[in-house]
């Protein structure tokens, strides 16, 4: 399979990278590199920096790869940045995406894969979340999300494009193995966080809330390993290669792990104390976000197998320390 990358520089879509490459695909990697880092770009695959938004420069990458499958995780994902700067959101995530699929269609790709996020169904009404739950986003990040799903339907009716969104919970974990890890700047995600705690690199871990409805009063979240997405990737445009459905699919392991045990698991994993400040709730927050994954085991065959809460935190660790 020959396939293009959009965001092949970035945090998950680096991994994508290493994943097409081990299983014997070719790759082109397309990103802007404007959070992104080239030397996280696998050597065998081939590079290009540019703008996904440019329809023109994109149809001609298409055609001289002969590109089979796209795979989309170009875009803006800071939800805090989305509220306080929209237009940043709606132009760098949904205008951009539609250029990208006005060069898909013309260049009559076979498969192009989302990366989508829970951002989509907004505060649940119910836990775990399944793919029909109500779809109400409380960001302009969720918002954009759920405007280029919608478009990828219309696309999929009007014009046969075959399409997969993968609703991601909480990604994390490295590769470290090859190098691969989260380097965002700045860092937003909670595990690196607490791991710069036990680096050195910040003094204590805030802890938002702690008399939420939960067990230990602290957010529930469904934590993915980085590579059981990837995988979840690959069985997606399998899926679509072979004749499948489009349609969305929620990715997590259907298991919740509160703030307070994945700092208690960075603890056992790296030894350190890791200081605690509790600080108030962040508006916006549900108490939990938990996916419903039977869809994707019963479509795709899909199953976590690397998601484990210290599996996680330690090949994170070891790529961070």
């Amino acid at each position: 399979m020959r396939a293009l990358v959009t965001g092949g520089a970035g945090y998950i879509g680096s991994h994508m990278v290493r994943t097409l490459l081990d299983a014997g695909h070719d790759v082109t990697v397309l990103d802007d590199l404007s959070t992104g880092h080239r030397d996280a770009v696998a050597n065998e695959a081939r590079f290009v920096q540019g703008d996904v938004a440019d329809s023109s420069e994109v149809l001609a990458l298409l055609r001289d790869a002969k590109t089979d499958a796209i795979f989309h995780f170009a875009a803006k994902s800071r939800v805090e940045e989305s509220v306080t700067d929209p237009r940043r959101y709606f132009q760098g995530n949904l205008t951009a995406t539609l250029g990208l699929l006005e060069a898909t269609l013309d260049a009559k790709v076979g498969a192009f894969v989302l990366s989508s996020t829970a951002a989509v169904y907004g505060t649940p009404d119910e836990v775990p979340i399944d793919e029909e739950h109500p779809k109400r986003p409380v960001n302009p990040y969720g918002e954009t999300k759920l405007a280029i799903e919608r478009a990828l339907e219309a696309y999929g009716r009007a014009y046969g494009l075959r399409w997969s969104s993968l609703r991601y919970f909480n990604a994390a974990g490295a590769y470290h193995q090859v190098g691969l890890g989260e380097r965002h700047s700045p860092e937003t995600h909670l595990l690196p966080i607490i791991l710069d705690v036990a680096r050195g690199k910040r003094p204590a871990i805030n802890v938002y809330g702690t008399t939420w409805p939960t067990p230990d009063g602290t957010c529930i979240r469904d934590y993915i390993h980085v590579r059981d997405l990837c995988d979840a990737h690959l069985g997606a445009v399998d899926f679509l290669r072979k004749g499948g459905e489009s349609g969305a699919f929620n990715l997590g392991t259907g298991r919740g792990h509160s703030v307070r045990e994945v700092i208690d698991a960075a603890r056992r994993v790296t030894g350190h104390a890791i200081p605690v400040v509790e600080a108030p709730t962040r508006a916006g927050d549900p108490a939990i976000l938990v996916a419903k994954v039977e869809r994707a085991a019963r479509i795709l065959g899909f199953q976590a197998k690397r998601s484990n809460l210290e599996e996680i935190v330690a090949d994170a660790w070891a790529f961070m320390r």
